[in-house]
């Protein structure tokens, strides 16, 4: 059970590791830095570090004695979630993320001029966008140090964002139709549904301006949750299925598309 209270734990937890070898700050994210946690809910903490100082290590963070895991730097794939420690704190699940300045700085510049690409990462059914250090800034709370925070999200960003993941998603419907459907592959023609819908949330909350730091509640967000009784509809054929998911999604992107055409109301 832990014996420290919240505010009194996060402090802890901040201090600690602020104190590791070359971390300039320490932000607090997910649920817990949004307000819409539980009691069940993680911890998910950041460390930020400049690489080409070659001051942090992982091992620093070891030997702290948490009970769990760390992993060396690039542990979770490398690219922009480039691993960390699944740890417990006085009882409680904390995520500690590494994220290098001098990436993340990189990312921050190429956002603004509307730049990203896409990587894989486990438990992701769309990858995650390059982009993603750049809205953990934007959302998140540093707790200790000083991190970039963006202007906004970016103008560029917006644009192209919402055209390449709604051009993803149309390219894996696309297969799904021409490549799985003529196999009667439903599992194949399902997932890729599932994907396109990951990626079409995508395109929805970038037309709108708003970030995204993970695919927990993308559907949600997005207003694409509708895709689950198109999933469970065994009545539809797989062609079927495609088609009207399709329609669905196009028209979630579509209406997002047009809200952020639409002139900002006049004041006054």
């Amino acid at each position: 059970m832990p014996e420290l209270t919240d505010t009194a734990f996060l402090d802890h937890l901040a201090d600690r590791l602020a104190a590791l070898p070359g971390v300039r700050a320490v932000s607090l994210g997910g649920s817990r830095a949004q307000g819409t946690h539980s009691e069940a809910s993680d911890w998910d903490t950041a460390v930020y570090y400049r690489g080409g100082e070659g001051l942090f290590a992982p091992r620093h963070l070891r030997e702290i004695g948490w009970e769990g895991e760390v992993t060396e730097i690039g542990g979770w794939g490398g690219g922009v979630f480039n691993g960390g420690g699944w740890l417990v704190v006085d009882g409680r699940r904390v995520d500690v993320h590494y994220r290098d300045l001098d990436s993340v700085e990189h990312e921050l510049a190429e956002a603004v001029a509307g730049r990203f690409r896409v990587e894989p990462l486990l438990f992701h059914l769309a990858g995650i966008p390059s982009y993603l250090v750049v809205a953990e800034l934007a959302v998140n709370r540093v707790l200790r140090g000083e991190a970039p925070r963006p202007d906004g999200y970016p103008a560029a960003l917006r644009t192209s964002a919402a055209e390449q993941w709604w051009g993803r998603a149309g390219l894996t419907l696309h297969y799904a139709r021409a490549g799985n459907v003529p196999l009667g592959g439903r599992t194949e023609v399902v997932g890729a549904v599932a994907v396109a819908a990951m990626q079409a949330g995508h395109a929805v909350l970038a037309a709108r301006g708003q970030w995204v730091t993970n695919e927990k509640r993308l559907l949600e967000r997005a207003g694409l949750r509708g895709i689950d009784a198109l999933l469970a509809d065994r009545s539809l054929g797989l062609g079927e299925l495609v088609d009207q998911a399709q329609e669905l999604l196009e028209a979630a992107v579509s209406a997002a598309r047009q809200e952020a055409e639409r002139p900002a109301p006049s004041k006054g």
